[in-house]
């Protein structure tokens, strides 16, 4: 009876033993017989077969793949190490009673003046005392959605009505009252603020967005300056505002001077709100640049500079924020308005001061426009 093979036997470990049993065969492919009786030998190469190369690694392909993995990383990376830098301190429902959610996307972008971040040198440097807390020191109302984008100046010497609330250091219910817009920020916070222009405007805001002055220097300085045309020389001595008439790149501190500075304005309040504005696009517009969004080393600056100081409200993300961002630009490149709200009259005595009071007629279509996503209206200067 035929013995099965053994590799063992037919093949022995030792090389003399190998040099006794006859030529070795290579184990590569099977063995086959002519007859059950016959050695075994490999099976005939095919004339046009070629002998097996050995695999080699190859470091450049793997070196492509890897670059590739890490060009593709890189955004997922940045999201998610932005994503945990958002601060978002602001519960948008806390005082209740809010109006129903409108047609479009409504955003409240606040400059406030909180010198957190700044030394004692910065805010003399930069003009900005020292005043602790913080206080609303712009307001811009941004509504996108199908009719477009509008940019609304909500000036913080509005003389508006703050609605009833209740008041978290006591337990109490306060009344309905009078005051100027920005004191409801002091009262109450961005919460507060908000609840006060929701009630005054009808308009739902759906996110909230509040820079400090640090972080507003910070950004600018990242994104190397942004660029403005000046109608006029402005030189203001409480803002530090020392600016040439013309076209010129305003660093941070510059930048901060030109917002903030209103008695060379002829308008005041209303003449900064504008400013604001304009400047608020062309930051946006360069902060979307590709000079800026391609080169990390201004990238992660810039945007560590934002998020370390921007508060948001709870339900606010990047893409979010992203899309807010883009709505600004869109104003600078032309698609979108600029606007005062429409102001009845300027100076009014009260008393905390002398403030704005709006046009009602002329707010309440405004706000109706923005609430219902139909085109607005192009005003006079000032809103007026």
């Amino acid at each position: 009876m035929h013995q099965p093979y053994d590799p063992a036997a037919r093949v022995p470990s030792h090389p003399r033993e190998r040099r006794d049993a006859g030529p070795v065969v290579s184990l590569d492919g099977p063995l086959w017989r002519d007859d059950p009786g016959a050695p075994l030998r490999p099976p005939p190469r095919r004339a046009d077969a070629r002998p097996r190369r050995r695999r080699r690694s190859r470091p450049l392909r793997r070196l492509v793949l890897l670059l590739l993995a890490a060009v593709l990383a890189t955004p997922f990376g940045t999201y998610a190490w932005a994503e945990t830098r958002l601060n978002r301190d602001v519960d948008l429902g806390t005082y209740g009673h809010r109006p129903p959610p409108g047609k479009g996307t409504t955003y409240l972008i606040v400059g406030s003046d909180s010198r957190a971040g700044l030394t004692a040198a910065e805010q003399k440097d930069l003009h900005t005392g020292a005043v602790s807390g913080r206080r609303t020191d712009s307001m811009i109302l941004l509504h996108t959605g199908a009719s477009g984008t509008t940019m609304v100046s909500l000036p913080r010497d509005s003389w508006v009505t703050v609605p009833s609330y209740l008041r978290t250091s006591t337990g109490k219910r306060t009344e309905p009252a009078k005051t100027k817009l920005n004191a409801t920020f002091a009262r109450g916070g961005p919460e507060l603020l908000a609840r006060t222009v929701e009630f005054n405007t009808g308009v739902r805001i759906d996110h909230y967005a509040e820079i400090g002055f640090a972080g507003f220097v910070k950004i600018v300085d990242a994104v190397g300056g942004v660029r403005m045309c000046l109608p006029r020389a402005i030189r203001d001595e409480k803002s530090g505002a020392d600016l040439r008439k013309g076209c010129q790149s305003l660093d941070g501190g510059e930048s901060l001077a030109f917002v903030r500075q209103r008695h060379q304005e002829a308008d005041g309040d209303l003449g900064r709100t504008l400013n604001q504005q304009k400047f608020l696009s062309a930051l946006a517009h360069r902060a979307a640049t590709a000079d800026t969004v391609l080169d990390p080393t201004v990238l992660y600056p810039a945007l560590g500079a934002g998020l370390d100081t921007l508060v948001v409200d709870e339900d606010m993300d990047l893409p979010r924020l992203a899309s807010m961002v883009r709505a600004v630009q869109g104003v600078t490149d032309g698609r979108g308005h600029r606007v005062n709200v429409p102001v009845a009259a300027v100076g009014i005595p009260t008393p905390q001061g002398s403030a704005i009071r709006w046009d009602e007629k002329a707010a309440r279509d405004l706000f109706d426009r923005l609430r219902e996503d139909r085109p607005v209206r192009e005003p006079g200067r000032g809103g007026r």
